[in-house]
Formats: C-alpha cells, sequence, structure tokens
C-alpha cells in the first residue's frame, strides 16, 4: 500500500514533502532538464533582492569535508527580471513555487513582498533573514528576535491571505526557539530551518583564506545533525507550526531523521550540485522507510520522536535557553 506523502505549509497542499533549497535550483529551467518539475512538493526560488546584484568576487566557492562553503553573495537579476522572466515561466507551467526574499532593510523586504503580492504563481514566500541589517551596524536579521519580527510583521501586513508567509531562520543564534517565536509571534505561517551556519577554510598551499570574502555558508551533510536539533527544538516549542527541516539532506534517511524531528517538508539543496535527480530520489527513498515501518501518511511521522519513550524534548529545549 501506498503512502500517502501531501503535507501543509499553512492552508496549501503540497502533493510531497521534498522541495528544492533556496540557491540550489537556480530559476528552474536548470533543473527542468532533467525531469518534470511537478515532480517537487515545491520548488524555491533563489533568494530575489530589489536590485540586480553581481555578487561577491571569486574564489566563493570551496570543498570542505562532508561539506561545501560558499559566499555567493545573493546574486541575481533584481526582481523587475524575476517578475518579468522567471516567475512567467514558473506560472505558466503551474509549478509550485515558493519565493525567497532577501534584503537589507525592513523597507526592502517590505517593497519587495508589494511586488509580489499579486504576482500570479506564488505558491508561498520565504523571507530570508540570514541578511546583513545595514540600519545595525550590519547585523544579520536573524540573529535578533526583534529584527526578525520586525521582517516578518511588515512582510506579512503586505501579502495576500493566501499567500503563506515562511521565515527562514539561522543557526547562529544564542536561543533559536526565541527567534521562532518572536517570528510566529508576528505573522509568520511557517518556518524554514536551518539557513547555512558560518565558516571558514584556509587554503594551506595559498596561505589565505579560501574564499574572497573570507567567511561562507557551511552547506552539506556535515550540517544535518545541526539542523535536526534546530527542528526538534523549535517544534518541541511550537508544536503547531509547520517546519521545513533544511540543512544536510542527501537521503531519504536524513530526510526522514528532520520528519521525526518535526519537520512537515524538507529542502534539498547542495545534493542537486552532483545529483540533478536529487529530489526525486529521496523522496521514493523516505516513501520507502515510511512503508517499511507501517505508516500509511507522512503525516503521522511528523515529530514521532518526541512522542517516542525515552525522548527527553524537556531536557533539551531547557538547554537552549541556558
Amino acid at each position: 500500500m501506498s503512502v500517502d506523502m501531501r503535507t501543509f505549509l499553512a492552508h496549501v497542499e503540497l502533493a510531497n514533502p521534498v522541495m528544492t533549497a533556496a540557491g540550489c535550483a537556480g530559476s528552474g529551467r536548470e533543473l527542468a532538464q532533467f525531469f518534470d518539475l511537478h515532480r517537487l512538493g515545491a520548488l524555491v526560488t533563489r533568494s530575489i533582492t530589489m536590485a540586480p546584484r553581481a555578487g561577491r568576487p571569486t574564489p566563493r566557492m570551496t570543498e570542505t569535508p562532508s561539506g561545501l562553503l560558499n559566499a555567493v553573495g545573493l546574486q541575481g537579476p533584481g526582481i523587475d527580471a524575476f517578475l518579468e522572466r522567471e516567475l512567467p515561466w514558473l506560472a505558466q507551467r503551474g509549478i509550485r513555487t515558493v519565493v525567497s526574499i532577501g534584503g537589507g532593510t525592513v523597507a526592502e523586504y517590505s517593497a519587495l513582498a508589494r511586488r509580489l503580492a499579486d504576482a500570479p504563481g506564488v505558491t508561498a514566500l520565504e523571507v530570508n533573514l540570514s541578511c546583513p541589517n545595514i540600519e545595525d551596524r550590519g547585523r544579520v536579521f536573524a540573529r535578533d528576535g526583534s529584527a526578525a519580527a520586525e521582517v516578518i510583521a511588515s512582510v506579512r501586513a503586505i501579502m495576500r491571505y493566501d499567500v503563506p508567509v515562511i521565515a527562514k531562520l539561522a543557526p547562529d543564534v544564542a536561543d533559536i526557539v526565541a527567534v521562532a517565536r518572536a517570528c510566529v509571534e508576528s505573522g509568520a505561517d511557517a518556518l524554514s530551518m536551518i539557513n547555512n551556519p558560518l565558516g571558514m577554510a584556509i587554503d594551506t598551499e595559498a596561505l589565505r583564506p579560501a574564499l574572497a570574502a573570507v567567511t561562507g555558508g557551511l552547506s552539506g551533510p556535515a550540517i544535518l545533525p545541526l539542523a535536526v536539533r534546530c527542528v526538534w527544538q523549535v517544534h518541541a516549542a511550537l508544536p503547531g507550526t509547520p517546519i521545513v527541516g533544511v540543512g544536510g539532506v542527501l537521503s531519504g534517511r536524513d530526510a526522514f531523521q528532520l520528519v521525526l524531528a518535526g519537520a512537515c517538508a524538507v529542502g534539498v539543496g547542495t545534493a542537486l550540485f552532483h545529483d540533478p535527480y536529487a529530489c526525486l530520489r529521496i523522496e521514493r527513498e523516505l516513501e520507502e522507510l515510511l512503508q517499511a515501518r507501517g505508516f500509511q501518511r507522512l503525516a503521522d511521522a511528523v515529530g514521532l520522536a518526541h512522542r517516542s519513550p525515552g525522548s527527553s524534548t524537556r531536557h533539551l529545549h531547557e538547554e537552549s535557553s541556558l
């Protein structure tokens, strides 16, 4: 018997829980040459900014053990070109599309939301909070609950009620539960976690940092345990909030960990760079795991580890607040 793999981001139904992660599927055309994008739960765009951005200088990517460091810098065409070329291409094909946005001020996030509010083809809006706030000495929005909440409140006030607003959180914070709670109380319909933690590598031949920007975001299997921990803590504190688990997913078993921790959907990113079919394979492997364990619905597995004998949800949440 097949497993019912449907899931919900707020009131929006997805046929299955496997999505691309922002920045890893381009505009969709890149993956479309390999498979039908309708087979995805949803496609998440790169983070769109108001103005075109060339990105940071090279080298801006380097491999690390079990991971990848990148400092791309939100390279993209800007909102005008996105609305003219990229979003219509997806909308005309009926692809469920989560548009990711990034900004340097609350006003910039608001302006992006205003441009997207009536745009056809927007399934949900992901607010990338791992952007520096230029009005607060470049402090990243995601590291401050009040700053993150201000962004979410401004976006939620503008977006149509039928478009869920997803707050994407970073793990580089003292208490991710506090930031998550602030976002939900300010109107976030769902959460996505985790964005890349900050890392660094040094080229021992050149005797200098491997990235031109010195530091960059770490992705790949090295960060899966960090993602599982964050999803676990936030689901324990906010069990009614939909969570997209992102970070280090290479297999259905990885995705299953995030689901058991509390994610109702998962994002696949770095795996796509060496396996463009990764989303389809992971969805199939996840369904096989669920079927082998007697689940009839994906929904029955979401957060199940919290209810299993021996789970120490309360202890872990208390540690996060120390």
